[in-house]
């Protein structure tokens, strides 16, 4: 068993009696995560930090309701998805297209933010499901079955659009031969 899930169970335990100051520091180590994930989902910070503190917000109220402790990550991240769901149902205006990233005058290989902008670009062509994949998999690190937890869905399902996400990523981001 990992030290730090000893301690998050020790943390839950607290904060189930009342312990603030126990949710405190499990929010204050989840909530960069969090965030990140929700971010790549919301596309935006000012939506990411939003849903990051109703995520917060509405795992305290139903801490009561997690059965058991050792899988408060994939329940915690189960709790964000369905937050950035209700605001991805949401209608919004359209922004548009997807801008074109050229690569750098240096031997085509492209600057690191050039590359970040590329794989952001990438990552935004698609299927929502398809991107929460890969963020959950290459960006949290999460097993299929977690993943599978967070997502509500069979790890047949997960395993599908994770490669099937990785495949068109790859053709998105493919070097570019020049001249």
């Amino acid at each position: 068993m990992i030290f730090r899930e000893v301690e998050d169970r020790d943390l839950i335990a607290q904060a189930r009696r009342g312990g603030v100051d126990a949710y405190n520091l499990l929010v204050s180590r989840w909530e960069k995560r969090i965030y990140n994930y929700l971010l790549k989902l919301a596309g935006n910070r000012e939506d990411a930090l939003d849903l990051c503190q109703d995520t917060f917000l509405k795992a305290y109220q139903n801490l009561g309701k997690l059965d058991d402790a050792g899988r408060f990550a994939p329940w915690l991240f189960r709790i964000a998805h369905n937050q950035a769901y209700s605001l991805l149902r949401k209608p919004k205006p359209d922004s548009g297209e997807t801008p074109e990233f050229e690569t750098a005058a240096r031997g085509g290989r492209p600057f690191p933010i050039e590359m970040t902008l590329a794989v952001t670009a990438a990552l935004d062509r698609l299927t929502a499901d398809q991107r929460e994949a890969v963020v959950l998999k290459i960006y949290q690190g999460f097993k299929f079955e977690e993943m599978a937890e967070v997502l509500g869905c069979p790890v047949s399902t997960v395993k599908s659009r994770l490669y099937t996400a990785l495949d068109l990523l790859k053709e998105t981001l493919a070097p570019i031969k020049t001249g």
